[in-house]
């Protein structure tokens, strides 16, 4: 009997430990262009815990915040060619490479609010448009988490178009930049994790960072004193794209996990800096930042310099196709006309 039992035991052991090392385990290496104190770098760091708590520890991940492997620019291609695994950025950095990045991140004059575009992308077609352009470039797209309209951060008062004229400002590369130079303003493409000292030293006169709460978190407005809220000019579609051999390499139920918690982190960042941004924007006006609102008429001079931009950005196979996709459903939604 006792010899019965320990057998019975023996095999039991022999199971678990098999059953142990037949769990497979997905390694990734991860980089955000965001600083972990920042409000999206704690939302980033949620997503990696998410996804290693709800797959029992089977997907590790190594996580680099601040751009610290590679420069914000550079991540897409460090996950491509297998210095890094997967890049938490955007699109909008790679629109050298090919200008329908554009359109998966920061279409410009497009939708009101994140929830208008978050649902273009799951339902709307935007995914089916969008997975031949990674997958051209060895890339998956997992997903997106947009946290809103951005907010300037301004040396002077950008009230209106007319305050454009000779602003010189940080922006990120692609089509803002047309954008704006039409309307007046001297734009000058660096990396987000120089835009603290070139505020500081005076090389530029304000920056198209982040959101209001992301700029208050990065300390944009302990040196200038002036902004607009709430935003109405960019609304930056920050992604999560992987390796795709890589990706492709999971097990199925790793990769459900990490698709399925990027719904959550797009819902969870948009409901977030709802209430973010608006405590920061009570903190600023009480510390003295003047905060702008722009009139409709304002708004409207800008929504046409954004749409008439886009086709000199329609310019490959994979954009024409975006655009399309885009304009289709921002026609149901009553924002643009074809």
């Amino acid at each position: 009997m006792k010899f019965t039992h320990l057998a019975a035991a023996a095999v039991s052991a022999v199971a678990l430990v098999a059953g142990a090392a037949s769990a497979e385990t997905s390694k990734l290496r991860i980089q955000t262009h965001y600083a972990p104190e920042t409000v999206s770098g704690k939302l980033a760091a949620q997503y990696i815990d998410d996804i290693q708590t709800m797959s029992n520890g089977e997907i590790e991940v190594e996580m680099f915040y601040s751009s610290s492997v590679v420069k914000s620019v550079e991540t897409f291609d460090a996950a491509a060619t297998g210095i890094l695994d997967c890049d938490m950025t955007g699109g909008g950095y790679q629109t050298g490479k090919n200008s329908a990045f554009q359109f998966v991140g920061d279409i410009m004059g497009g939708y009101d609010t994140p929830y208008q575009q978050l649902s273009w992308l799951y339902f709307g077609g935007g995914l089916e448009a969008a997975a031949p352009l990674y997958n051209k470039y060895g890339m998956e797209l997992i997903g997106w988490w947009v946290y809103g309209q951005e907010s300037f951060a301004s040396s002077k008062p950008i009230e209106k178009v007319a305050d454009f004229k000779d602003w010189k400002f940080r922006s990120p590369p692609g089509m803002e930049t047309k954008i704006f130079e039409k309307l007046g303003a001297k734009p000058i493409v660096m990396d987000f994790t120089e835009i603290f000292t070139a505020l500081e030293t005076g090389i530029i006169d304000g920056a198209d960072a982040s959101g209001l709460a992301n700029n208050v978190g990065l300390g944009l407005y302990d040196i200038v004193k002036y902004a607009n809220f709430p935003g109405f000019h960019s609304m930056p579609s920050d992604h999560l794209a992987c390796n795709k051999a890589v990706f492709d390499a999971m097990p199925a139920h790793h990769q459900k996990i990490m698709k399925v918690a990027m719904e959550a982190l797009a819902l969870r960042t948009a409901l977030t800096f709802e209430k973010k941004n608006a405590e920061a924007a009570a903190k600023l006006r009480a510390d003295g930042v003047t905060l702008s609102q722009w009139a409709p008429e304002e708004l409207a001079k800008f929504r046409a310099a954004a749409q008439s931009t886009w086709p000199e950005f329609a310019d490959t196979p994979e954009a024409k196709a975006l655009v399309d996709a885009h304009m289709a459903y921002l026609t149901q939604l009553g924002l643009a006309s074809q």
